[in-house]
């Protein structure tokens, strides 16, 4: 087994299959960050996953979600590479992964041109720019104490070379903003052995008008990032059912909404298409939702 195929068997494990994917770590009163990272570990999810922009800096964020929970995995979802230089991305995997043991995983992606702009930055190629940044950071030097075991490292993945790049250097792939039809894509183009950690946003909500009203809040914001209408064009999605927020359609594909067996069968049909972990995020967003956490968590932790 090589070292990737390896490292994908233990996140697999440690990730479980049902986590949570959540802005509010970045932006929510610590206090209310630190109460929810622990019930979300009392409720039994085996991940937080959380975002990187314009809130707190993804390490902060995870060494406070680390220090204030005692066994669930924390993952960036995702760190941008334009956020920091190689050095300071590994070494600050090296950092928490030696703190922490067997608890954090490194999400890395290129984010976005308009939020790299903002950074001041110029917005490369992406799979040029990951793969030269991942050897930039297989070759930072450090003068710590290495972690007895190095935090896995997966990437945010939608097309097919940058998947291809997260299998054959990663542990694997973090796809967000996906339908289910995207799981099967990115299994096919992964192989077997990598990770497929896939976000899935939800709103616990039977009226059909106030589900989507939420939802399209979240799916409107999406549609205007380029790399996630390209995927979503890729996929056979027609350009008239990306306008104006998305058809309902569109809308229902990327957001589950309904009663708990809704969900649940949602998230069943990503890991019937191949994902190995599905986060979900409950709506609306920069809120931890705990209340729909907490009516999910029995059914989904069953999966």
């Amino acid at each position: 087994m090589t070292g990737e195929a390896a490292t994908s068997d233990v996140l697999r494990q440690r990730l479980g299959r049902v986590g949570v994917w959540t802005s509010a770590a970045t932006l929510a009163p610590a206090p209310a960050v630190r109460e929810a990272a622990a019930e979300s570990e009392e409720l039994g999810y085996g991940a937080l996953w959380y975002p990187e922009g314009a809130g707190r800096e993804a390490f902060g964020v995870g060494a406070l979600l680390l220090a204030w929970s005692r066994r669930i995995a924390v993952a960036p979802g995702i760190a941008s590479i334009y956020a920091r230089d190689a050095t300071a991305m590994a070494n600050g995997a090296r950092a928490l992964a030696d703190a922490f043991p067997g608890r954090f995983a490194l999400g890395l992606g290129v984010s976005h041109a308009p939020t790299v702009e903002r950074r001041g930055h110029a917005y490369g190629p992406p799979v040029r720019t990951m793969r030269a940044y991942l050897n930039a950071m297989d070759a930072a030097p450090y003068a710590g104490a290495e972690p007895a075991e190095a935090a896995p490292r997966v990437l945010a993945a939608l097309g097919p070379r940058m998947l291809e790049l997260a299998a054959e250097r990663t542990a694997g792939a973090h796809p967000y903003f996906v339908p289910v039809e995207h799981t099967a894509f990115a299994r096919e183009r992964l192989g077997p052995g990598p990770l497929l950690a896939v976000e899935q946003a939800v709103v616990l909500e039977r009226d059909s008008g106030e589900a989507r009203r939420v939802a399209r809040t979240y799916v409107e914001r999406y549609l205007a990032l380029d790399n996630y209408r390209r995927n979503l064009l890729r996929l056979g999605w027609p350009e008239e059912e990306l306008a104006g927020g998305g058809s309902d359609r569109l809308v229902d594909a990327l957001v589950a909404w309904g009663d708990v067996d809704v969900i649940r069968a949602r998230v069943r049909a990503h890991l019937d298409a191949g994902a190995d972990h599905v986060c979900v995020q409950p709506l609306p967003m920069g809120d931890f939702r705990l209340d729909q956490l907490r009516e999910l968590a029995p059914a989904l932790l069953e999966l």
